[in-house]
């Protein structure tokens, strides 16, 4: 989620939660991280979102935020471990960056490392650190041309993405990327605000009445987590990259 206004992700975390071992077989692990300027509050468990007391106390307590990133995982490589449980943290440029993939990279190991190094098992926290190697080679400092680091993160997800599947999303505490290798959507809620129901769950929210004709909050999920609102598919190959809760940009990757 990434708007323009601090926002909850309850209702959207209610929805992915119970596809994470309820509705879904993704069971070997949850996350969820949530931006307060550069710096990330961080909940991992590498256990299932849906039966988590953890899970339940933040859909219960609230708090909001510009930006957040959250995953359900499925293990396909490494064990179920903390280590391996998705969003990924690193620092660059005195901003924390998080990141999360669906999907398996092959071979990503046989990929040279630089400064940035994998602490679990997976191909997808290894891929993150070749992402963030090939930003730290290409930038000293954070890029102050926005589009120079749009197209950074597009060329190399585009790179690593020949290798396997690579559906990511990445956040740097002011843009979501959003890569779609196989299937991805998002949806910008905006003005005029309308009811909206969960497709897993029978939870409802009228957003016209806990938002203001300004407020602006993009969603993206690899399936649409609501049944009567209108989603945007991905096209394979291409990156969104979301900032102030609008789409500023789609790229080839």
């Amino acid at each position: 989620m990434e708007c323009n206004v601090p926002t909850d992700i309850v209702f959207s975390f209610s929805g992915l939660a119970v596809r994470g071992g309820r509705r879904g077989p993704h069971r070997d692990g949850w996350g969820l991280c949530l931006y307060e300027d550069r710096a990330v509050r961080a909940f991992l468990e590498p256990t299932a979102a849906a039966a988590s007391p953890l899970a339940r106390f933040l859909r219960e307590n609230p708090i909001k935020t510009l930006l957040a990133v959250a995953h359900v995982r499925k293990k396909t490589r490494g064990k179920a471990s903390l280590a391996n449980t998705h969003p990924f943290v690193r620092e660059l440029w005195g901003r924390t960056f998080v990141f999360a993939h669906n999907g398996t990279i092959k071979n990503a190991r046989a990929h040279r490392l630089g400064r940035f190094h994998p602490i679990g098992e997976t191909d997808s926290e290894h891929a993150f650190c070749l992402i963030m190697d090939a930003l730290d080679r290409a930038f000293p400092r954070y890029p102050r041309t926005r589009r120079a680091l749009w197209e950074a993160v597009a060329e190399v997800g585009g790179r690593l993405g020949k290798n396997g599947t690579f559906n990511f999303l990445l956040g740097d505490g002011t843009h979501l990327f959003a890569r779609c290798a196989t299937k991805l959507h998002y949806i910008v809620r905006k003005a005029p605000f309308r009811q909206a129901t969960l497709s897993d769950e029978d939870i409802v929210v009228d957003f016209a009445a806990v938002t203001t004709p300004s407020d602006r909050v993009a969603v993206v999920a690899t399936m649409p987590l609501t049944r009567d609102e209108v989603w945007t598919q991905g096209k394979p190959g291409h990156m969104w990259v979301f900032d102030h809760g609008a789409l500023q940009a789609t790229l080839r990757s």
